[in-house]
């Protein structure tokens, strides 16, 4: 007789990783508004007393967007260390180890006010971008990976419902009232170093991954005591014969590497699914709403000493959205999720782009825009916020996982880039059809989940590869598709010459 689960220590393990993972990307992103006018003054400050020059409004904004947008790039070197880093140091380790970024970032930070070195913040920002980078690379990889089949999409799910807490959580500590102030931005960029030192404090009493430990390094006997620690009673056999299995698969096979993936037919489909939507995530417009709500909520008639307020109810809203995905993805499943949260994105843009258009003509059209950044936002954290993340882990095996994510991070944060300095001309040139292209973008996104994404609610990884062979080997024979399908299993597609 089993004993009963009660599986404590998965969910302790869960916060610990993502207080000082995810969490940190959503506070990152979020805490720049508060403090833009003071440091756009800091900047023109610095300028004038070091040369003696009085800048422009638009040099002071070009120096502002690099402030902000170096965080994309900063994201996307962090995205191409995490998969080697996960392969050398494990899930675990590598986690703890990104705190060196953060913590540099926040000192960096602290100090920037008292150097008189807008520089300081640039390093700071990339950095912190590295930081955010990494998490959101590894700690889904982690979660997946230490998850039980059954809860695997909710647990990887978490990572969301983190990164829009700190969303929250950044917005609450910008208010003029707390960190917000022209006295406190410089602890208002450092004091992210808080959630790092909670997780260097309580991630270290968690067990790694059990996949890392019996797949990549061999030892069976600590994957067995962290499946118990993490299930909170005796290793099932069947979970246990599921990782033997695929330990079997890949023995002997070194990690791929993201340009090898390109080239591997076995996983064609996979990658493009990956690319598409990672990309999606970011060029549906979500974090531009956020941009664009307080203009919106100008037009409505809210003072601009109340829009902090109406802001913070944005992350709220994507909050709430995570956490009702996170409820929901094990029931209704992933491609569910996300076509349902695309196509829900595309009903808003259309709505939006008309308020947009008639709101000087139609008296209530200002309060339908501001329905729109809700809703908008509520699609978002209910499909595409979290699902987005789990994929990998669960159409990759352990062999190309690593690269994969890689892959995944970079699309994610390029387009984030490309999103933060094309907007500003979108907005200028397209003016109320400016979420037009999001739209054409989530519907696009949408069809081709529901053409060609399969369902990977509760499947083994084998059930989930023979769903994108018919896509992968299509037109080819049984045979040829049996055989290449093994190979992928194995990691030796292209070598089948040698046996």
């Amino acid at each position: 007789m089993s004993q009963k689960s009660s599986p404590l220590t998965l969910v302790l393990m869960v916060a610990s990783a993502a207080i000082g993972g995810t969490l940190q990307y959503g506070y990152n992103l979020a805490i720049m508004n508060a403090p833009t006018a003071f440091i756009q003054a800091f900047i023109n400050e610095t300028f004038l007393e070091r040369w003696d020059i009085q800048l422009e409004g638009y040099q002071v904004t070009l120096v502002w967007t690099i402030i902000v947008s170096i965080f994309s790039l900063g994201g996307f070197a962090g995205a191409l260390i995490a998969g080697p880093m996960t392969i050398s140091f494990g899930r675990k380790k590598c986690l703890l180890l990104n705190n060196v970024f953060l913590m540099s970032g926040s000192l960096f930070a602290l100090t920037s006010r008292a150097a008189k070195s807008f520089e300081m913040i640039i390093i700071s920002r990339v950095l912190i971008g590295i930081n955010a980078g990494i998490s959101m690379n590894v700690q889904p990889m982690y979660f997946g990976e230490c998850a039980p089949k059954h809860l695997r999409g909710a647990i990887s799910l978490s990572s969301a419902v983190f990164t829009a807490f700190g969303v929250v959580l950044g917005q609450v500590v910008g208010l003029r009232e707390i960190l917000g102030s022209e006295s406190c931005w410089q602890y208002l960029l450092a004091c992210n170093a808080i959630p790092g030192f909670i997780q260097l404090l309580t991630l270290p009493w968690f067990p790694e991954s059990p996949r890392y430990l019996l797949i990549d390094r061999g030892d069976k006997e600590a994957c067995m005591d962290a499946l118990r620690r993490l299930r909170g009673c005796e290793v099932q056999s069947s979970e246990l014969d599921e990782i033997l299995q695929e330990q079997a698969e890949t023995r002997g096979v070194r990690p791929s590497r993201p340009w090898e993936l390109f080239t591997d037919r076995s996983v064609r489909w996979q990658l493009i699914s990956v690319i598409i939507i990672s990309s999606a995530m970011q060029l549906c417009g979500n974090d531009s709403i956020y941009f664009y709500s307080s203009y919106v909520f100008k037009e409505a008639g809210i003072s601009d000493d109340q829009i902090q307020y109406f802001t913070i109810g944005t992350g709220t809203c994507e909050f709430t959205a995570c956490i009702m995905c996170n409820l929901l993805v094990e029931r209704k499943g992933r491609r569910f999720m996300l076509t349902g949260g695309f196509l829900l994105m595309t009903i808003w843009a259309v709505v939006f782009t008309v308020a947009l258009v008639f709101e000087h003509y139609v008296s209530w059209m200002p309060y339908l825009s501001v329905a729109c950044v809700f809703t908008y936002i509520l699609s978002f954290g209910m499909g595409p916020a979290g699902v987005t993340g789990v994929l990998p882990t669960e159409i990759f095996n352990q062999a190309t996982r690593p690269a994969a994510y890689m892959i995944a991070g970079s699309m994610m944060w390029l387009n984030l880039f490309i999103v933060g300095m094309i907007f500003p001309f979108l907005v200028s040139g397209l003016r109320e059809y400016c979420f037009v292209p999001f739209g054409a973008v989530c519907l696009s996104s949408a069809l081709y989940i529901g053409l060609f994404l399969p369902e990977t609610k509760g499947k083994s990884l084998s059930a989930i590869t023979r769903e994108f062979n018919k896509l992968n080997f299509k037109g080819q024979d049984k045979l040829s598709e049996s055989q290449t399908e093994t190979q992928y299993q194995l990691g030796e597609v292209g070598l089948s010459t040698a046996f």
